[in-house]
């Protein structure tokens, strides 16, 4: 329950910085942030990250309600068994939902965070729980899938012979 209430706060925190950031800065525009370091700078992207597949909106907002509804059920079907998967899920969850949101309503998505000391592409905070949620997910994969079930079957004693040898 703790996961899903982080996700849903996530995706609120994102979309109530989106809502300040149209309302208070114009198209193109941009304010200090963090001196040095971070700029407010209002886009819009209609594609991906570096505004990859821009002419394709309807694609990426079909992405992201797959990406969503499939985290969803993986969620309640209880495949993430331990604290790493469940904090990979909610922030893949989150920008997940974060992005869909603006894709669906307005047809782009408000982006905001661009650093200053580097050229970079111009993010906002979904876009950072997808960048730290599927690195995340992947180790959750790569370390977890697959070995909880085989504890479960040591420990039933599933795979041993039984004792006549047979």
């Amino acid at each position: 329950m703790f996961y899903a209430i982080l996700a849903a706060a996530l995706a609120a925190l994102d979309q109530l910085v989106k809502y300040l950031v149209r309302a208070h800065i114009p198209l193109g525009g941009s304010l200090p942030f963090i001196p040095h370091v971070l700029d407010l700078t209002y886009v819009q992207n209609t594609g991906a990250a570096f505004s990859l597949l821009r002419q394709h909106t309807w694609l990426l907002t079909l992405i992201s309600a797959v990406v969503v509804l499939v985290m969803c059920r993986l969620i309640v079907k209880g495949f993430f068994k331990n604290a790493l998967g469940r904090w990979a899920a909610a922030l893949v969850l989150a920008g997940g939902m974060g992005n869909l949101i603006d894709r669906a309503v307005f047809g782009y998505v408000t982006d905001m965070f661009q650093t200053v000391f580097m050229e970079f592409a111009v993010f906002n905070l979904a876009d950072c729980c997808i960048t730290v949620g599927v690195p995340l997910l992947f180790l959750y994969v790569m370390l977890y899938v697959g070995r909880d079930e085989k504890k479960e079957g040591e420990a039933d004693g599933a795979g041993e012979l039984p004792p006549d040898g047979t």
